[in-house]
């Protein structure tokens, strides 16, 4: 019953497809349904990678070419665990399709990387054959790794050259190649999948590819600005007017400044003031002798005594000056 041949080098006329299929179906029940119709030669349900369930159709080789069309007249529309399963030849040319076995394991994911960021983080070395998978637990937390499957080795290989070890929502990834599900200990990626890739590409065998979620390219809609609530303005209040950048402040009705405001330009002596005659007093000439064993005091300062004879300050003359006695 086991599959001795690829499927892409079945006789096609003697093939047929399988599709509706529930997802309780197996290999072993598919033999045994069409069985009843002709003899047998294979049968392929493709598995998903991961989960290792079908994906709802399969390829079932007869014999002869007159099994395969036996088959499609009796078994078209007979109900396989409550759904009408379809079988027919127009659909057989599906078959020529290959699983490649480019699938990266994706390690020590952050918990906020959810299958959009890988998406978008390795989609950009080639073309993905289905939505990437991350692990999850029943209450759909991730379990800190994931998958990526590609349609070729050449973009995988580039994918653990240039992602493995680096950052992703800042923890250290680790891109490897997945384990394959036989249980055998073997990782994707060897000799003898990149002959059977090859092989097929020469014979022109497809990679199936699942079609992406819409999800997967929708970009995060802006944020709308949230609307504060305005106070509302109380009833006969005016808020002050705006003023131009520079512009000269206007002083307010019924406002005025003191008049006995300091005048700080000190241009001019207020009328009846005058400075004390530091003439009278002089420059302090002489200075008590400096203490033994220090040099000889600098000459006086003459700054602040005053200026030279007959100097006045600028409009000093104007206030007047009271006679000198």
């Amino acid at each position: 019953m086991a599959a001795t041949t690829r499927h892409w080098e079945q006789d096609k006329e003697a093939t047929v497809y399988v599709g509706n299929l529930d997802e309780r179906v197996t290999d072993p029940l598919v033999w045994e349904l069409m069985l009843q119709v002709g003899r047998i030669v294979n049968v392929h349900l493709p598995k998903d990678r991961v989960t290792q369930t079908h994906q709802g159709y399969g390829f079932v080789e007869f014999i002869s070419e007159e099994d395969a069309d036996y088959s499609a007249k009796i078994m078209n529309g007979v109900r396989l665990y409550g759904k009408p399963i379809r079988v027919n030849k127009a659909s057989a040319d599906k078959q020529k399709t290959v699983e490649v076995g480019a699938e990266l394991f994706i390690g020590n994911l952050d918990p906020m990387v959810d299958e959009k960021t890988l998406y978008d983080t390795f989609s950009r070395f080639g073309s993905l054959i289905a939505p990437p998978k991350i692990a999850r637990d029943d209450a759909n937390l991730s379990k800190g790794y994931g998958f990526v499957s590609f349609s070729n080795f050449e973009s995988s290989d580039e994918a653990i050259a240039n992602m493995n070890g680096q950052f992703l929502m800042n923890k250290e990834i680790s891109v490897q190649y997945a384990y394959k599900k036989d249980g055998k200990g073997e990782r994707h990626g060897d000799d003898s999948e990149r002959m059977l890739a090859a092989q097929a590409r020469k014979h022109g065998v497809e990679v199936p590819q699942t079609a992406m979620p819409p999800q997967m390219f929708e970009t995060p809609a802006p944020q709308p600005i949230p609307n504060t609530p305005t106070q509302p303005i109380p009833t006969g209040f005016a808020p002050p007017p705006m003023l131009r950048p520079g512009a000269p402040q206007s002083i307010p009705a019924g406002f005025a400044p003191p008049s006995n405001y300091p005048n700080r330009d000190f241009q001019s002596i207020p009328s009846g003031f005058a400075p004390p005659n530091l003439s009278q007093h002089g420059a302090p000439s002489q200075l008590p002798p400096p203490p033994s064993g220090l040099p000889s005091r600098p000459p006086p300062s003459k700054a602040g005594y005053g200026g030279p004879p007959g100097f006045m300050p600028p409009g000093f003359q104007q206030q007047g000056q009271p006679p000198r006695t």
